[in-house]
């Protein structure tokens, strides 16, 4: 049997809820049991932890041996115990990686997490050069990837088919100067092949140099915005400068596949994202956006890009949306994961 331990998620707006979300519906879809108890969204801090800890409890009695468990990591104090409950029952444990504790948050040293990475049998990683960190710091586990998270949603993107110049680059997230400082100097090298249009909370306008090239949209959910988004690319930049991802925020950006990369493809954008990304090898691969070592390159590289050369993206970019859309990048990882446990 192919199991899944869901649990409660205090609200359901941050790309982290809505990533573990997905993938546990992916796995109700391909008929996986939920040996927990049933999936909650109580934002009270106690209750929360109440109802999650209950599900761990009971997730052991529900396991029988040669039994696969997927968990969805990080599941804080919880993991370790599930892993080792796991096994005395004859299961075994795949994980799904979400975030590494000992990166950007730093929470952990690298030698805890692998650690505690070590309980599980085989570990989907978010792609190639995480797959190659895990392994260089001595992760023991089977290792697989992602290549991508898929985003599910009723909502269906508007694409429009007279995009002209210049371009409108859609940001979403955190738009505090202190996580995304780069926001407040891009400006100064906005020319006549781009402007800005912000979604997101924390945006101050006064601080951001050429404000004039800056939109700002406000906080949209991200249903909403797949059908309503107001631009032609998204970009994929994190930390303090536009010469390159810095700072911890941006150098995870080596490692992980942001939540916000798929959120843009359903919205039916191409995809602007910094060449050192982990990601960029998809999106070169895929032909769905362009690749650029700083900022500062950006409106020369948009200027010698035609209308023709950006048609073509946006086709295969609706490509890529139906497979988020149908779970294929999850549902693909977690079988061969269970295929190479059981051989």
């Amino acid at each position: 049997m192919n199991c899944y331990l869901s649990r409660n998620y205090r609200g359901l707006s941050s790309a982290g809820n809505k990533a573990k979300t997905d993938i546990e519906q992916i796995m109700s879809d391909m008929s996986f049991k939920n040996i927990g108890l049933k999936q909650t969204v109580y934002s009270n801090k106690i209750l929360a932890f109440v109802v999650t800890l209950l599900g761990v409890l009971k997730s052991p009695f529900c396991l029988h041996k040669g039994d696969v468990l997927v968990l969805q990591y990080p599941l804080k104090k919880y993991y370790e115990f599930v892993c080792n409950m796991a096994h005395l029952r004859g299961a075994k444990v795949v994980t799904v990686i979400h975030d590494l504790g000992s990166f950007r948050r730093h929470k952990l040293t690298v030698v805890r997490e692998i650690q505690r990475l070590n309980h599980s049998d085989y570990i989907i990683a978010h792609n190639d050069r995480m797959k190659q960190w895990l392994e260089e710091q001595g992760c023991k586990a089977k290792l697989g990837t992602l290549e991508i998270f898929d985003y599910l949603s009723t909502s269906v993107a508007n694409v429009p088919s007279d995009v002209r110049k210049p371009f409108r680059i859609l940001y979403a997230g955190g738009l505090h100067p202190r996580k995304n400082a780069f926001l407040y100097e891009i400006g100064t090298y906005a020319g006549p092949s781009f402007r800005f249009n912000l979604y997101g909370a924390g945006f101050e306008l006064d601080k951001a140099k050429g404000k004039e090239h800056f939109t700002y949209m406000g906080f949209v959910k991200s249903d909403d915005l797949i059908s309503t988004a107001q631009g032609d690319w998204g970009l994929v930049w994190d930390g303090s400068s536009i010469s390159t991802c810095a700072g911890d925020w941006g150098e995870y950006l080596q490692y992980n596949n942001p939540h916000k990369t798929s959120l843009y493809i359903r919205c039916g954008l191409p995809v602007i994202i910094w060449n050192k990304a982990a990601l960029a090898s998809f999106v070169r691969e895929h032909k769905i956006g362009i690749c650029v070592d700083s900022l500062e390159d950006l409106d020369a590289v948009l200027a010698d890009l035609t209308l023709q050369q950006y048609a073509e993206m946006q086709k295969n970019v609706a490509e890529i949306s139906q497979k988020l859309q149908d779970g294929e990048y999850f549902s693909s990882a977690v079988l061969k994961a269970i295929t190479a446990l059981k051989s």
